[in-house]
């Protein structure tokens, strides 16, 4: 932690109602934010001089930190290594590009992610992979990271059974951490670059979901030099007993900056897949998606993390899933989240409200999930994404990108919370928008800049108030400061 005074900054207000027509006068006047030890220790203008670093704000806007609240940072870290396939429009076009990298002579197994089979006209096969692959190991990771597309080397190579369809949901989860076996995990370099990226977003703080991870990775990495941002580790059931033996619960310091968070749980699939559990059944295979456990089980796992000291965090995009999942947190009496609450009813947002969980929601989700959920959830889209649902409700709303299936960019979830939909295109059910200042409210963790509050903030060159949708999404900071060290500078 370090000690810092940013000088002659407008403070963005994010109170509740502050709309474009009405905040001027409040942040006309700039003021100093001095930092001691980590904490915000004064806000006032012209603060006397403290004997630490200054930073000349000039003017320019300031910002609580922003916070991911669900990223996959393993995974995100290595993206850039991965065989692109978001442009792949249909089984053909991904196998094209398996061909093509098997064919550039490298010989090492092949990983691609970003495909989204559930705009496909048809399922696909291992089959059609083995016959591009041969004995190169070839794993396609869907771009909702619901399931894997493998061919048979790599079946073998992580220990599943041979089958001519994809790896999903349960199976697939469990068989993914064996991955890093076949390619490699990433490195703390790796994860360094892309904590660097997310500073000069104005990142300072991520959740990590990442899966199989267990806390001692973090602990080495934070050894390593990872630990530019806050982190916030997860655990999932299959490392929840280690995380116990070892004392942890909730809100445990592992080193100053990086803490436990919630336990983990993913109650259904996704809505590319089909596997998210809906009350009415998909328009094009007339399912209604699945549990990936039993109401017992979940219940199960629920009154375990509560009574272990964590909050829970359950994964349910399907309106069915979410109604069972706040039934097993009445039930338990546990806290924590809702992971994504894709599809909700009016009934689910009184109960979240009730509960006091947070809607933990990746709005960028909703410019690829648009098109395909009026095709497959027909009459369903005022209830997708109902972030004015929830936020009108009482519902602590918390941003994310849910990285790589969306980058790992906080701007792009607000524009998309505000504006539902990519500039120049017209909104997706703008009566579920957020404003731009409740957008940001959702996504920095709470965090006002006044006193007593950590020392995390981000100065901005533009006003995000009065920004365009595509002013939005180019800002990025000239200064974030974590704890008052600063990690990244313009």
């Amino acid at each position: 932690m370090s000690d810092l005074l940013v000088r002659g900054a407008r403070v963005v207000p994010l109170d509740a109602g502050v709309h474009a027509d009405s905040y001027a006068d409040s942040y006309a006047d700039p003021v100093d934010v001095l930092v001691r030890s980590g904490v915000v220790a004064a806000v006032g203008p012209r603060l006397p001089d403290a004997g630490v670093r200054e930073v000349a704000a000039d003017g320019r806007w300031l910002l609580p930190g922003l916070w991911d609240a669900h990223v996959h940072l393993g995974q995100w870290a290595l993206a850039s290594r991965r065989l692109d396939l978001s442009e792949a429009r249909s089984p053909e076009d991904a196998v094209a590009l398996v061909a093509a990298a098997i064919g550039d002579g490298s010989g090492g197994p092949v990983v691609g992610m970003g495909h989204r089979a559930g705009t496909w006209s048809r399922s696909v096969t291992v089959a059609e992979l083995d016959a591009v692959s041969g004995h190169v190991p070839v794993v396609l990771v869907n771009g909702d990271f619901h399931h894997g597309w493998l061919n048979t080397a790599a079946l073998d190579a992580l220990g599943l059974a041979r089958r001519d369809e994809v790896v999903s949901e349960r199976e697939w989860f469990d068989a993914y951490p064996r991955l890093t076996a076949l390619v490699g995990a990433p490195t703390a370099e790796d994860y360094r670059r892309v904590m660097t990226q997310a500073a000069a977003r104005g990142v300072v703080g991520v959740v990590d979901f990442e899966f199989g991870a267990p806390w001692t990775d973090w602990a080495e990495r934070w050894q390593a030099g990872c630990d530019l941002l806050r982190v916030r580790w997860s655990p999932y059931a299959d490392t929840l007993d280690a995380a116990l033996a070892a004392g942890l619960r909730t809100g445990s310091e592992l080193a100053p900056g990086l803490t436990v968070g919630s336990l983990k749980i993913i109650s259904d699939g996704s809505l590319g897949t089909r596997t998210a559990w809906c009350c009415e059944p998909y328009a094009d295979t007339g399912g209604h998606g699945a549990p990936n456990q039993s109401v017992e089980e979940l219940r199960g796992l629920l009154a375990r993390g509560h009574a272990a000291g964590f909050t829970v965090a359950t994964h349910a995009i399907g309106d069915r899933a979410l109604a069972e999942a706040l039934a097993v947190y009445d039930a338990t009496g546990a806290s924590g989240s809702i992971e994504h609450a894709q599809l909700v009813t009016r009934d689910a947002v009184g109960e979240l409200a009730r509960l006091g969980l947070t809607a933990s929601v990746q709005p960028a989700h909703l410019l690829d999930d648009r098109e395909t959920s009026e095709r497959v959830w027909p009459g369903r889209g005022e209830r997708s994404f109902a972030l004015r649902w929830l936020r009108d409700a009482g519902v602590r709303i918390a941003l994310g990108s849910d990285a790589p299936v969306a980058p790992l960019d906080p701007w792009l979830a607000v524009s998309a919370a505000v504006h539902r939909g990519d500039p120049g295109e017209e909104p997706w059910h703008p009566e579920q928008s957020l404003t731009v200042a409740e957008a940001l409210a959702a996504s920095v963790d709470g965090r006002r800049v006044r006193v007593g509050e950590p020392g995390d903030l981000v100065l901005l060159d533009a006003d995000p108030l009065a920004a365009t949708p595509a002013g939005l999404r180019g800002l990025a900071s000239s200064l974030t400061v974590v704890g008052g060290r600063v990690v990244w500078e313009r």
